[in-house]
């Protein structure tokens, strides 16, 4: 596993990478970078297409990465005003890491995930993120503007 941290737009990095970034299992996208994903993508409609919330339900998914194109949608809560657990997001890597392996992803661009609008401290989340890639030959730039 090789970190590297930059200034960078995550919607510049070269072709080649995959993108990931933290969503609710509601699939709001309304605000942050997920509304973003949704405004480039058209993700919103891609999700519910791909992973369709069960009738009568509110959201699903949870703990889960969600592959859509080249992007992993890491469902990292129920509702997009929760705020996520570090124990979900765990998870969601972990997901996001054995899909990697699957299909022999090997460069992965982020932003500082749930540390924005989610409000998670940033040197924990690395410290998970690290401890979930150790073993791992994946190279993960983490975008910072």
């Amino acid at each position: 596993m090789n970190i590297n941290e930059v200034t960078q737009d995550l919607f510049t990095v070269p072709q080649g990478y995959y993108l990931a970034h933290c969503i609710s299992g509601d699939y709001a996208l309304g605000a942050g970078i997920a509304r973003r994903f949704n405004d480039e993508y058209n993700m919103r409609y891609k999700l519910h297409r791909d992973y369709a919330i069960p009738e009568g339900q509110k959201f699903a998914n949870v703990g889960r990465a969600l592959l859509v194109d080249n992007v992993f949608n890491l469902v990292t809560k129920q509702r997009y005003f929760h705020k996520p657990t570090y124990d979900d997001l765990y998870e969601t890597l972990v997901d996001m890491k054995e899909q990697c392996e699957m299909f022999d992803i090997k460069r992965l661009a982020m932003p500082i995930i749930g540390c924005g609008l989610d409000r998670l401290s940033w040197n924990k989340v690395k410290d998970i993120i690290e401890d979930v890639f150790s073993k791992s030959e994946i190279e993960i730039l983490i975008c910072k503007l």
